[in-house]
């Protein structure tokens, strides 16, 4: 790989529609969250199904998770209350990181499609 293809491919940017930074997410109405005294969020996700239940009468699986979230996670969590746009979330954590602003796009909108693809938020019915 030459030293241009490198230099291109590192500066290269995810373009997002300017629609989607103007959704609204909220958390979804199962998957209670609490904060710890760091600021760090655990989600606790109940276990449920027919595999799930196998998996908890033999191989003493819990019936709740606890998905504890990392510095960035706890943020976004916390900053999807249910009134702040995508847009308004990278605003939030770049004043909080400012220093990873760079990478914070990309952070927050991937973080958000996995939570979205997981159940964990929605499109907030608010317009």
């Amino acid at each position: 790989m030459s030293k241009n293809s490198k230099e291109t491919k590192k500066n290269r940017t995810k373009t997002i529609p300017a629609n989607y930074m103007d959704i609204v997410f909220v958390h979804a109405y199962d998957k209670p969250s609490k904060v710890d005294e760091t600021g760090l969020v655990t989600v606790d996700v109940t276990n449920e199904g027919f595999f799930n239940k196998i998996a908890q009468k033999f191989w003493k699986k819990p019936v709740v998770s606890h998905i504890e979230l990392d510095k960035y996670g706890s943020e976004v969590w916390k900053a999807l209350d249910g009134n702040n746009t995508v847009n308004d979330v990278l605003n939030i954590m770049n004043d909080k990181f400012p220093d990873e602003q760079d990478r914070m796009l990309d952070r927050v909108v991937t973080f958000l499609h996995t939570l979205q693809n997981n159940n964990y938020i929605f499109i907030s019915d608010k317009k």
